[in-house]
């Protein structure tokens, strides 16, 4: 007898806890980071699959043979799995998830209409001063999580798949607003990803956004000894943005002409100009081929007063 109940989960760390604590049924691991790179509406068609691995090749060196290995061979394992009563998702409150999360329900909008469709979403936990991962949740509160998931509504799946099509679309200006028009949803931590997600596009005042701003003033204020220890302490005090060591190191490619030294770290003259909005660093880092979503993020900027997008038309 097949097991009625499939686990998707938001990664590795979380697939091997939940089994490690004998949960019953299968498991999926969706290997992706959807809130970077170019994106498209049709989740797991070929030309996505297409677009996602150019990104991956262009930005992080990723070889098709490990991206075949790692991404879709699991999605291909994901389409095989039709015969569960229950479909269990499993994702944490920040831009990581919360962008990869609204990517599978509209996934399953598409090919698993019909079925039963569960939410256990981490972030804030009672007597936890910040909130909390899947994996830093003890026995007793994930069991308490996975027993107060929540079941998706028809609305909730076309709300959330509505959210996804417009984080695909080629404007951003629909999502200042739209998202937070639902105040009974139960993607309680979808609405400040959104406000994040607008705050990646170039800020107004220096032409960094609130990504590669953090970077510089982790980097000014905790004075690392090495890049290594400057990208723990990035993870250790991001609060929505839930990425990993490997963009971080990424993202400090792209601004080390703003740093003198990496061992240790130390921001340049012109790197504490621009942390200091007394330089714009816009020009230097405008890329024709950076996307965020379906959108180019250097074709609107962030006004930091208004907290809303300007297009560039030139």
């Amino acid at each position: 007898m097949k097991p009625s109940i499939l686990h998707i989960t938001n990664g590795d760390s979380t697939t091997n806890y939940l089994q490690a604590l004998k949960f019953e049924g299968e498991f999926i691991t969706w290997r992706e980071m959807l809130c970077e790179g170019k994106t498209s509406i049709d989740v797991g068609s070929e030309s996505f699959w297409k677009t996602r691995f150019d990104f991956f090749k262009s930005s992080y060196k990723v070889t098709k043979k490990t991206f075949i290995d790692l991404t879709l061979k699991e999605y291909r394992n994901l389409c095989q799995k039709k015969d569960q009563k229950e479909i269990v998702l499993w994702f944490e409150y920040d831009l990581f998830c919360q962008i990869n999360m609204i990517a599978i329900i509209s996934w399953i909008k598409r090919y698993r209409k019909g079925e039963k469709v569960s939410l256990v979403c981490s972030g804030t936990v009672k007597g936890s001063k910040k909130k909390l991962g899947l994996s830093e949740l003890n026995k007793e509160q994930i069991q308490q999580h996975y027993k107060n998931r929540v079941e998706l509504s028809q609305d909730d799946i076309e709300y959330a798949d509505y959210i996804w099509q417009l984080y695909c679309s080629d404007s951003p200006l629909r999502l200042e607003t739209v998202h937070k028009f639902n105040p009974m949803s139960p993607f309680v931590y979808l609405s400040d990803a959104i406000d994040v997600h607008l705050q990646r596009f170039p800020s107004i005042e220096n032409g960094l956004n609130v990504v590669e701003n953090y970077i510089l003033d982790i980097a000014n204020k905790t004075k690392p000894e090495s890049k290594n220890q400057l990208v723990g302490n990035l993870l250790k005090n991001q609060e929505t943005l839930g990425f990993g060591d490997t963009q971080y190191f990424q993202k400090l490619e792209k601004l080390k002409s703003l740093f003198t030294s990496f061992h240790p770290v130390k921001l340049s003259r012109k790197g504490k100009k621009v942390l200091d909005h007394q330089l714009n660093f816009y020009q230097s880092l405008r890329n024709e081929h950076t996307y965020l979503g379906g959108v180019k993020k250097y074709s609107y900027l962030y006004h930091n007063a208004t907290d809303k997008l300007l297009k560039i038309t030139s």
